[in-house]
């Protein structure tokens, strides 16, 4: 088995996963990713596609991620992760459409409007 790449994006953030044959290591922007994404929750959000299809430990993981915060990061991580594992097995698809990890969540922050102190906020109105 030679390398598989996939992409995946949340908000602002976009992940590029390499996976390859290993014992289960996950190195993201070469650190561990218990070192990058310190809380408990993020990194048991990343391993879900793992879990969801029962493959742990048995790929490698190489992702580079940029943009966003740790959450969006996270988020696209997972989606890159369960894109690699379709490409690799056709059959994981089902369990993972089911969680909702192949799908992309598209929302975006709004752009802030000229003339209000945020997107949709305003001013406070006073008729007299």
């Amino acid at each position: 088995m030679e390398m598989i790449n996939a992409i995946g994006r949340r908000k602002s953030s976009v992940a590029r996963v390499y996976l390859t044959k290993g014992e289960g290591k996950i190195t993201v922007n070469g650190k561990d990713y218990k070192q990058y994404f310190p809380q408990i929750h993020i990194q048991q959000n990343i391993t879900a596609p793992f879990t969801t299809v029962e493959v742990e430990n048995i790929y490698d993981l190489k992702v580079n991620v940029d943009g966003g915060g740790f959450k969006g990061q996270a988020e696209a991580v997972r989606m890159a992760i369960a894109r690699a594992l379709v490409k690799l097995n056709e059959d994981f698809r089902k369990p993972l459409k089911g969680k909702n990890f192949l799908t992309r969540d598209a929302r975006e922050v709004e752009r802030k409007k000229y003339g209000k102190p945020k997107a949709r906020k305003s001013f406070q109105f006073s008729k007299r």
